[in-house]
């Protein structure tokens, strides 16, 4: 009785299973401009409805970074990927995997992981030559980093003539100047702050000048340097504006061009 119950249960999961695949997967409304998946839409985070692909993870900001590398001819691949030397901070697979055998030079750092080629302290990199690199990419990290400021420096310093840092950060809607305080210490405390346990401030629209006064000449990518029709088939824009208070609902990819 038992057997039959366990196979009886396993068809059923197994028939769920194939019924949500094909229902996600029809009429194929969005396509992934990284893997390629295609489908009615794209599955939901924790705060945004519909923007992680299912095929290979990818967010609002990957799928940015390689609407631009794709469609912006004086920041395409064979601009800023092909023949450069590359330093990666925490570096996700699916912009790994899409970039390393186009370089002349991939590495990748990060200050916890050991999967990576450098164990870096961002804001303090004596390891590092200067001018050691043509393109430092950072996603998401600057709000992990104690002193970020510091880091935009070093990354400026490490950086080619002409060399470009490529960053994203969340940034709290509507909010003017980086919200940050050292005295929010707690896990509990800066997830309500700041958004995350482990982020030390929530980004405002300063942060564009903040580059700037570090030395780089910025250009902000976001949905809507693309098509209308872009947008909404390669999903570069939330379909659904999280309504959550510290919500990063207006994603930019920056590329900053460090100036001599």
């Amino acid at each position: 009785m038992g057997l039959v119950k366990d196979t009886a249960k396993h068809f059923v999961q197994k028939t769920r299973s194939a019924f949500q695949s094909t229902w996600m997967s029809y009429p194929k409304k969005v396509q992934c401009n990284i893997c390629k998946w295609e489908g009615r839409h794209l599955v939901s985070d924790a705060w945004h409805k519909h923007i992680i692909c299912p095929g290979c993870r990818s967010d609002i900001r990957q799928r940015l970074f390689f609407a631009a590398l794709q469609n912006i001819e004086n920041l395409s691949f064979d601009k800023i990927i092909h023949s450069k030397n590359i330093l990666h901070f925490a570096p996700e697979e699916i912009t790994s995997a899409n970039i390393r055998n186009k370089t002349a030079h991939y590495a990748t750092a990060d200050y916890l992981r050991q999967d990576c080629d450098f164990t870096l302290d961002m804001s303090n990199m004596p390891e590092i030559n200067n001018e050691s690199f043509d393109i430092v990419i950072a996603f998401d990290v600057l709000e992990h980093v104690p002193d970020y400021q510091k880091a935009l420096k070093e990354v400026h310093r490490i950086l080619s003539s002409k060399g470009l840092g490529i960053f994203t950060v969340p940034q709290k809607d509507n909010l003017s100047e980086t919200y940050e305080d050292p005295t929010i210490v707690t896990p509990e405390e800066r997830t309500e702050h700041f958004g995350q346990w482990d982020h030390l401030r929530i980004f405002g629209d300063d942060f564009c000048r903040t580059l700037e006064s570090k030395g780089f000449s910025v250009t902000a990518v976001d949905e809507s340097v693309f098509s209308e029709d872009m947008q909404r088939k390669h999903v570069l824009f939330p379909p659904r504006l999280s309504k959550h208070p510290l919500a990063t609902n207006f994603r930019k990819v920056f590329f900053c061009q460090k100036n001599a």
